[in-house]
């Protein structure tokens, strides 16, 4: 049976994804996912994580039919996966995995296009929508007749992406998209999927082994053990009250440091009624940083503000009085939650 996802979406409710009861039990007897149930709202980002072994890839690729639940029912935009068509279920999902999976023979403008093609969309809508993706990601539009290997790491993801939005999914499925990459290109990258987002409705399942890059992508973490869901929190509930001492030791340390990721400095920095471009010499701070981010650059500075610049205009201003109230409530939130 074919059935396009997008043909109704308003059927679908409120969730986007949801997981009632789903089990995954192979052949030699292996229980790789265990009655796993949770939802996924519609434009909003789950991250799975949890130790290798732990079933978080299992659960994603049973989203797009990659793998077959065993028991249970699992639905995407309202319609259980068992009723739909594998092959125009996927073409209607995006999918970025570590390995980025680009077609070496094909320059960049091919790979970002080839789903639309596939669907029968037009050259000069597939054109268009190429160059709109190319801008969207921040690349040039000159990358398009390039080919990957010619690439940097951090380029080629870029590519990754734009690819998995290019056909207009309702979800997109992550695989550890950032992982192959250096520190400074994986935080870079983190932070323009976040804004790319902010822009989209679209629903996001990223799966990752870093808690830390769990709590600062997600909207909802789900913890997995050993095949089962142990805990499905907002990041701030899940460092408030984790669930049992293996979410607990998951976490790690630092629990006051990593409340600070989870709060962009565009939700917190004051307003502005002045268009000053940046202080020349001086540190800036963009929204989408987190305040952990914010507190390094207070070390840095000796000035009552930071210039809060996006695309190259002060959008807002973040000052030690908005940092301290964010820091004022960390001890009331994390009480009870130290050995």
């Amino acid at each position: 049976m074919s059935t396009n996802l997008n043909s109704n979406p308003t059927d679908a409710g409120p969730n986007a994804i949801e997981f009632d009861g789903v089990s995954k039990v192979y052949g030699d007897g292996t229980e790789a996912v265990s009655d796993v149930s949770f939802a996924v709202p519609r434009g909003e980002t789950a991250t799975i994580v949890g130790p290798s072994g732990c079933g978080k890839t299992t659960t994603m690729k049973m989203i797009n039919a990659l793998i077959e639940p065993t028991a249970g029912d699992l639905r995407v935009t309202g319609r259980s996966v068992s009723d739909l068509d594998p092959i125009e279920l996927r073409r209607n999902i995006g999918y970025v995995i570590q390995d980025i999976g680009l077609f070496n023979h094909m320059t960049v403008g091919e790979n970002v296009g080839i789903v639309p093609d596939i669907l029968g969309w037009d050259d000069d809508r597939i054109d268009d929508r190429v160059g709109e993706l190319l801008e969207l990601v921040r690349l040039p539009d000159g990358v398009r007749t390039k080919y990957p290997p010619g690439l940097s790491g951090g380029q080629q993801q870029r590519v990754g992406v734009a690819r998995a939005l290019a056909a207009e999914p309702d979800v997109i499925l992550m695989d550890e998209p950032f992982g192959a990459l250096d520190p400074i290109t994986r935080k870079e990258l983190q932070d323009e999927f976040l804004r790319i987002q902010e822009g989209l409705d679209v629903t996001i399942v990223f799966v990752t082994h870093d808690i830390d890059e769990a709590l600062k992508m997600g909207d909802r973490v789900a913890v997995m053990r050993d095949g089962e869901l142990v805990q499905y929190d907002p990041p701030i509930e899940l460092l408030r009250n984790p669930a049992d001492e293996f979410v607990a030791s998951f976490l790690g340390e630092d629990l006051e440091l990593k409340l600070l990721g989870t709060v962009t400095v565009g939700e917190v920095m004051g307003s502005v009624d002045d268009g000053r471009d940046t202080r020349s010499g001086g540190s800036t701070l963009s929204p989408a940083d987190d305040l952990r981010t914010a507190v390094q650059t207070w070390l840095r500075e000796e000035t009552d503000e930071i210039p809060v610049v996006e695309d190259g205009a002060v959008v807002g201003r973040l000052s030690m009085q908005h940092l301290r109230h964010v820091l004022g409530e960390l001890p009331n939130a994390l009480e009870g939650n130290h050995a």
